[in-house]
């Protein structure tokens, strides 16, 4: 039992930018729970866009992982900033630490403790380390055909919330919303479906050809009128940190002709959840783009490659999914891609 009206809470996630998407119904069930309580999120730099903006929050924090350094930054200034951070949340006193992730977390688990938090929440798993430091505990077993969002929504008992897991929720920022806007708006004229259609995908099985793209968007317009804003990772594909897509890009949109689209290299995850929040539909591969499209709660048409659809499915919001027993993307037909759009369509009709 959680007897305090307004504790103090601190939830740590620290993976990437799907998990973090995916932990937002507890984030928002913690403050239906509690509205008088003071609740700080933990995450990564490069993560942090997805949450700066949601409501139940009212702070977030984050770190720098030395992976994700910029060229130029120093390693032992980020291992300083780290520390600095730590002790400032080590200050605030904080009733609970939550580990919001499933398993066995032992890098999140060292920060809890550092933190000092009165009480640690998480998942226990038998006969692991990490557990006889967790004193309000969750048992947890992996279940392959459960989703992400619900595992994590596990941890809601830990706080006396019952019922199943909601939809994921996330923010865009206003301003990076009202700079795209008036782009979309023209690009909207005269059109019906604006359809947000991401390129990139960062595991080689998730990878769609160009020519797909450019085929799929032809068929998608000719039989929908939708009008289209191109999403990539920009950069050179032989990035070693981040490979990015703009060859690609300049392949699909040379060959779309006068196609109504809007093109948008998404150079900070702020924009690319800015510019998603203004599309009515997404069409990707797997990975966090998807999360985020769902966390705005738009229809998706998602191609699998190598991962499990069910622990990683859209959550929340209407889907059409396509994935080949090979688990390859480059295996999905455009006639299968377009025909799910379709039925995508027609479910929102009905």
């Amino acid at each position: 039992m959680i007897p305090e009206t307004a504790p103090r809470i601190l939830l740590i996630r620290r993976d990437n930018i799907g998990d973090l998407a995916l932990t937002t119904p507890l984030i928002g069930a913690l403050r239906q729970r509690f509205p008088q309580a003071y609740l700080c999120a933990l995450v990564t730099r490069y993560t942090r866009a997805v949450l700066d903006w949601h409501p139940a929050l009212d702070r977030v924090e984050a770190y720098t992982k030395a992976k994700h350094l910029d060229p130029g930054e120093s390693v032992l200034g980020c291992h300083w900033e780290r520390f600095r951070l730590l002790w400032e949340l080590r200050r605030q006193r904080f009733d609970y630490c939550l580990l919001a992730a499933p398993g066995c977390q032992k890098r999140a688990l060292s920060l809890a403790r550092w933190i000092g938090a009165r009480h640690l929440v998480g998942f226990v798993e038998a006969d692991k380390p990490c557990s006889k430091w967790i004193d309000r505990p969750v048992p947890w077993r992996f279940n392959a055909e459960q989703s992400e969002a619900e595992d994590v929504w596990g941890l809601a008992a830990a706080f006396d919330i019952s019922g199943p897991a909601p939809a994921s929720a996330i923010y865009p920022d206003p301003q990076r919303r009202d700079a795209l806007a008036p782009a979309v708006a023209a690009l909207r004229l005269g059109g019906k479906r604006l359809v947000g259609v991401h390129l990139s995908a960062r595991k080689p099985s998730q990878r769609w050809a160009a020519e797909n793209f450019v085929q799929l968007l032809h068929r998608l317009h000719a039989q929908h009128g939708c009008r289209f804003v191109l999403f990539w990772a920009p950069g050179p594909a032989d990035d070693p940190r981040h490979p990015g897509d703009d060859e690609k890009a300049a392949a699909v949109l040379q060959q779309l002709g006068d196609l109504p689209v809007l093109p948008m290299p998404t150079h900070g995850l702020d924009q690319l959840i800015a510019g998603i929040s203004l599309c009515d539909d997404f069409l990707c591969a797997d990975g966090g783009a998807m999360h985020l499209a769902a966390a705005l709660g738009k229809p998706i048409v998602c191609l699998f490659g190598h991962s499990s659809a069910a622990r990683w499915r859209p959550w929340g919001v209407p889907y059409r999914l396509l994935q080949t027993a090979g688990m390859q993307v480059s295996e999905i037909h455009v006639e299968e891609v377009a025909a799910a759009y379709g039925n995508l369509c027609r479910e929102r009709t009905t």
